[in-house]
């Protein structure tokens, strides 16, 4: 098969760990030295096979720099875990729209260089797939993108919370133009959301009546900043109904995001309380902390993600593609448990 080519929204900490990990994987021969990796290969694609033909960001820093020196650009923080030589790949200037909150209007410096025409972008690289990095409160942008990608023949993928890959509209929109899209949210390789709904299933699966639950996040870096700015309370309520999916009747649950520290960096630190009875009405806790970094979290699923939009390209595939959907982001059109999603999954790139 060809190699898989992509297209960036957003030169941002994702962006960078994503092109690094393909950068840092490619050295790799063997499956089992890629360690890291949920899937090495995938419908026999390999992270190599993904090629990065364009970007898009609104910041000085990284407009008109090779992708390979954009993603070490300020304001990202994400760790370099390598060298990422020349890609050959020259930023270009997307527009602003809503894509900066007022809370991100100090940290990130917008370009005065002129909007790329981003259709003609798109065609010119011939990118198949257009990923969506950009910040939680970028409706407009997001949404601006999405249409771009219609002209230009690229599936997208929605990696933020705002709706299109759910929104029934954008969806006929895909499917009208022999389109995948897949979305929204992508989920984390080692996420809050799916151990709290892990711990959640074990429980109840085991005869556990889970009474109250929540799970609260406090992360460093732009994208905790705008999501305290302006998508605390939509964040929230994707996170409490993915975490509810995961147990087969009511209860109270609160999931999201609740603070920013910005010595944190790129980490983020969350925090489960689980509360419930088991035999005879025993009645038991949990309360742990865990803390991961988030731009290297998205990683492995978004190679996954990306693979398995390859496949769906392949087979002529319109509209949302439910099972990558539901594998790879916390609010698909249709939810399925973690184990319903997981097998269809495997069934769709196998």
């Amino acid at each position: 098969m060809p190699k898989v080519k992509v297209a960036l929204i957003g030169v941002g900490n994702c962006a960078s760990s994503f092109i690094q990990g393909i950068q840092y994987y490619n050295k790799f021969q063997k499956p089992e030295d890629c360690i890291g990796l949920r899937n090495p290969t995938l419908a026999g694609l390999n992270p190599k096979d993904i090629q990065i033909v364009a970007a898009f960001d609104v910041d000085e820093r990284k407009v008109g720099l090779d992708l390979s020196e954009a993603i070490f650009a300020q304001p990202n923080n994400a760790p370099k875990v390598c060298d990422v030589p020349t890609m050959g790949v020259t930023v270009s200037k997307g527009p602003l729209l809503d894509g900066v909150g007022d809370s991100t209007k100090a940290i990130v410096q917008i370009s005065k260089v002129s909007d790329a025409n981003t259709a003609n972008v798109l065609k010119e690289s011939g990118a198949e797939i257009l990923i969506n990095l950009l910040p939680s409160g970028a409706t407009k942008a997001t949404q601006w993108y999405a249409e771009q990608a219609l002209p230009a023949g690229c599936a997208f993928v929605n990696a933020t919370p705002n709706f299109i890959a759910s929104d029934p509209a954008w969806a006929k929109k895909f499917e009208v133009a022999n389109l995948p899209l897949v979305g929204d949210d992508l989920v984390d390789q080692v996420g809050s959301t799916a151990l709290h709904k892990t711990l959640l299933k074990l429980l109840s699966d085991n005869g556990v009546k889970i009474n109250e639950t929540y799970q609260l996040d406090v992360g460093g870096g732009t994208e905790s900043v705008d999501t305290m700015d302006r998508t605390r309370d939509a964040k929230r309520t994707i996170k409490t109904e993915s975490v509810a999916s995961a147990i087969p009747y009511k209860t109270e649950i609160v999931a999201g995001s609740t603070d920013y520290v910005d010595f944190l960096q790129n980490k983020r630190d969350s925090y489960f309380w689980i509360s419930g009875v088991y035999f005879c009405n025993t009645p038991m806790k949990i309360d742990l902390k865990f803390q991961t970094t988030d731009a290297p979290n998205a990683g492995s699923v978004l190679f996954d993600v990306v693979r398995a939009v390859k496949v769906a390209l392949n087979k002529k595939l319109s509209g949302p593609v439910e099972p990558v959907c539901a594998y790879g982001f916390k609010r698909p059109p249709k939810m399925m448990s973690l184990e319903a999603a997981e097998e269809q999954f495997k069934k769709f790139v196998g």
